[in-house]
């Protein structure tokens, strides 16, 4: 299915990456829905901008059933069935490598927020979609990760277990969901220059991602929403299960 004919949901898609992924999808022709969770002010903006093709809709991912309503009121308006969904909402969690917790400091509240947002966020969304995708034997899920799992440039524990595990998600989900036209991959990208999340990482460290990456630059936010525009086009009907990092060659594997 081309990109223009397709209805796609982009969780946390207000500010930072979602919106660089929704506007990507929008120039394509897509339908999109701007999901958030408390940044509504930003979303009607980002809605606006984006024109008549694009619906913005609260909804906290963790819950199943304003999931469940979220998605029945985006079919309602387009009225087609959600062909397309970005697992990217983002749950409590800022790139500050000055308040991160050390080993000694860590508590399991916090790798059960990033497994919830990761993986239950994930998992919502995936089964609340999953009826309409076997019916249309159509399917595009792309997973958002990092490049910390390869390459833990700052040791950001909870957020990159959370990713890690998203891993197996995206992984044993393309096992299952294949024999539906249903393809499951995920993009990895390196640290962002600059979303809401990243507003508090250092020039330190951005400077060290930098010199240390080949192209010499911090991937953008639009560079890794590219990436997600390919997993879910005609040229990429034959990929599922795949984890591409999308870091200025940073990670090589």
């Amino acid at each position: 299915m081309k990109i223009n004919k397709q209805t796609v949901l982009v969780t946390g898609a207000s500010r930072g990456l979602g919106a660089a992924i929704e506007t990507a999808f929008a120039k394509e022709g897509a339908n999109v829905v701007v999901n958030y969770f408390n940044s509504k002010e930003k979303a009607n903006e980002l809605t606006k901008t984006l024109g008549k093709n694009t619906i913005c809709l609260q909804a906290d991912v963790r819950d199943k059933n304003q999931v469940n309503e979220m998605v029945d009121i985006a079919i309602e308006y387009f009225d087609t069935p959600i062909t397309t969904v970005v697992n990217n909402a983002l749950v409590d969690f800022r790139f500050d490598p000055v308040s991160q917790d050390s080993a000694l400091e860590l508590e399991w509240e916090k790798f059960n927020t990033q497994f919830e947002g990761s993986i239950k966020g994930a998992l919502n969304i995936v089964q609340t979609c999953l009826n309409n995708m076997k019916e249309q034997e159509f399917g595009r899920v792309i997973n958002i990760g990092t490049n910390l799992v390869q390459n833990p440039v700052v040791a950001y524990h909870e957020y990159t277990t959370g990713k890690a595990a998203l891993i197996g998600f995206t992984r044993n989900m393309a096992k299952e969901l294949g024999q539906y036209g249903i393809t499951i991959n995920m993009v990895s990208g390196g640290l962002l220059k600059q979303t809401d999340a990243s507003s508090v990482t250092t020039e330190e460290v951005f400077g060290i991602v930098e010199s240390i990456t080949p192209l010499q630059k911090v991937t953008t936010p639009q560079e890794l929403a590219d990436a997600v525009l390919f997993f879910a086009s005609p040229w990429a009907r034959a990929v599922t299960g795949q984890n591409l990092v999308v870091d200025g060659g940073l990670v090589m594997k």
